[in-house]
């Protein structure tokens, strides 16, 4: 005896039989409607605006919701897709402009341009030790081993992680000055490993732009592409 007759056997006996055995059985016999298609005359399911609908508009409209909900995740994976495109088209021009470059003022000038230009920068600041006197300015500040304030950045210095999100408020000073006003949210990029020998600060006006859910692939080629630009720079530590 099939299925279906044990079940209505079991009806006709009068045994009961509960919600989730039917559920059940529809589940393993998906197409029970195609067999019984005068039962999907007789039902109705209750509709949010009140009115009653048969099962098969509701099973329609169903498939329309999951159809957007679809689409609308598949734009959302498509304009990743593009940024994801964007900012690697962005790091190649960076990258052939930095070899380009003639001198570190040359080389300083471009990263800046570029990181204000292409990577929607409203405030950069680097910190890195080693470099040249001559190009300390607001946006490169030359840090020293055992400076009291590089405490602040231990983790990204002594441990060469990466931040993202809200830095706390002396960090900010430190790194921006009098920039700070324009800064809501940013990204702190070790460079030169672990321990780092500097630091790249990214702000952005938008205090949502950067946040510690992020992806840091990004980041960390852009850390390593300015870490070895800079490299050939960098003066040697003075003899303790």
């Amino acid at each position: 005896m099939s299925t279906q007759k044990n079940l209505e056997a079991r009806t006709e006996a009068g045994s009961t039989i509960d919600a989730e055995q039917v559920a059940d059985y529809l589940r393993r016999h998906p197409d029970f409607f195609d067999r019984q298609p005068q039962l999907l005359a007789q039902l109705e399911l209750s509709h949010p605006s009140g009115t009653a609908v048969s099962l098969i508009e509701r099973q329609v409209e169903s498939l329309r919701e999951q159809n957007r909900q679809y689409k609308h995740k598949l734009m959302e994976l498509v304009q990743i897709g593009r940024d994801n495109d964007a900012l690697h088209q962005n790091l190649h021009r960076l990258t052939v402009a930095l070899m380009q470059a003639r001198g570190l003022e040359a080389a300083l000038q471009t990263l800046f341009d570029n990181l204000y230009g292409e990577f929607n920068a409203d405030a950069v600041a680097l910190a890195v030790q080693g470099l040249p006197r001559t190009v300390a300015s607001e946006q490169v500040r030359l840090i020293h081993p055992g400076e009291p304030a590089l405490g602040l950045f231990e983790r990204a210095l002594k441990q060469g992680q990466f931040l993202c999100g809200h830095l706390r408020p002396e960090q900010l000073d430190y790194l921006f000055g009098d920039r700070v006003t324009r800064v809501q949210s940013a990204a702190l990029l070790p460079l030169g490993g672990a321990p780092a020998v500097g630091m790249l600060a990214i702000g952005n006006e938008d205090p949502n732009y950067y946040h510690p859910g992020m992806d840091t692939h990004f980041l960390r080629n852009l850390s390593d592409l300015i870490g070895c630009a800079f490299a050939p720079y960098l003066e040697a530590p003075d003899p303790a």
